[in-house]
């Protein structure tokens, strides 16, 4: 039996079960305090997860996708076509009261996670994960990915109204695991002479480092026996943020160290990891 690289799968009833007691806690004030998610507050981003839990009922148990996407040619086109779908569902949810959007998640999200479960692992996924620089991905890469969005828009709703609760190994270490796979990608068109290694840190209980190796192509790995080029430390209290473009480099400079050859280690801080 082939071993899954990042598994996730169980870890979401856990994620959703934290879900639903942080926004049965909130206050009514709660609900509207302004989140990093730019234009959204705590009850948009709750109205944003239940907009994925209905999706991937839709497409995975009932083989329904909407109505034909406009022509994409560029990851532009994708991102800003998957932004409009965004807002758009977000306003139209601002007219329901977060009661019922509290009831909706409740049904929702146990037959979400139910039929992301029944997927094959290495069967091909309904979507790539693009911004891992991937044409065509596996579910299980796919199922990370959508761990990795359940977790951290619920970050978002957490670190808005600061509650703590899942910036925990087990919780965390998978969203960081699954977005070092965009590593590679990130640096694609940086040469450096064979077995250059770039180490990038995070530290913290769901903290880890991760070894991105110059081979014919940038090779990401857990484990390293060469000499490191560059070392980029991130603080894990704020490294989610960075990779989710809800901050920028800029805005994260004193959580941040790089040591060794700086150019190289700090093209590790414009890793997105997720469509946007």
């Amino acid at each position: 039996m082939q071993k899954i690289p990042i598994p996730t799968i169980h870890l979401f009833t856990v994620l959703e079960e934290k879900l639903i007691e942080l926004l049965r806690s909130l206050t009514a004030e709660q609900w509207h305090v302004p989140t990093i998610a730019r234009l959204w507050n705590v009850k948009d981003v709750a109205a944003h997860l239940l907009d994925g839990n209905i999706r991937t009922l839709s497409m995975l148990r009932d083989n329904y996708f909407s109505a034909q996407s406009p022509n994409i040619y560029t990851n532009e086109d994708l991102v800003n076509y998957l932004n409009g779908l965004n807002a758009g569902w977000v306003n139209a949810m601002k007219r329901i009261s977060p009661e019922s959007l509290l009831t909706w998640l409740e049904i929702t999200v146990q037959q979400d996670t139910r039929q992301v479960a029944l997927q094959d692992p290495f069967a091909p996924a309904i979507f790539a994960v693009s911004w891992a620089g991937e044409t065509s991905s596996v579910n299980w890469f796919h199922i990370a990915r959508e761990y990795t969005e359940r977790w951290h828009h619920q970050q978002q709703i957490r670190d808005a109204v600061q509650k703590p609760g899942i910036m925990t190994k087990e919780l965390y270490y998978p969203v960081l695991d699954t977005f070092m796979m965009a590593l590679p990608h990130t640096y694609r068109n940086m040469a450096a002479p064979e077995n250059t290694v770039v180490q990038v840190s995070v530290s913290g209980d769901g903290g880890g480092d991760w070894f991105l190796t110059k081979k014919e192509h940038w090779e990401l790995s857990k484990t390293n026996d060469l000499p490191v080029a560059a070392r980029t430390n991130i603080h894990g209290d704020i490294a989610w943020k960075l990779f989710t473009k809800s901050w920028r480099k800029n805005d994260a400079q004193k959580y941040i160290t790089v040591e060794g050859n700086i150019h190289l280690g700090e093209i590790a801080l414009d890793m997105i990891s997720v469509m946007a």
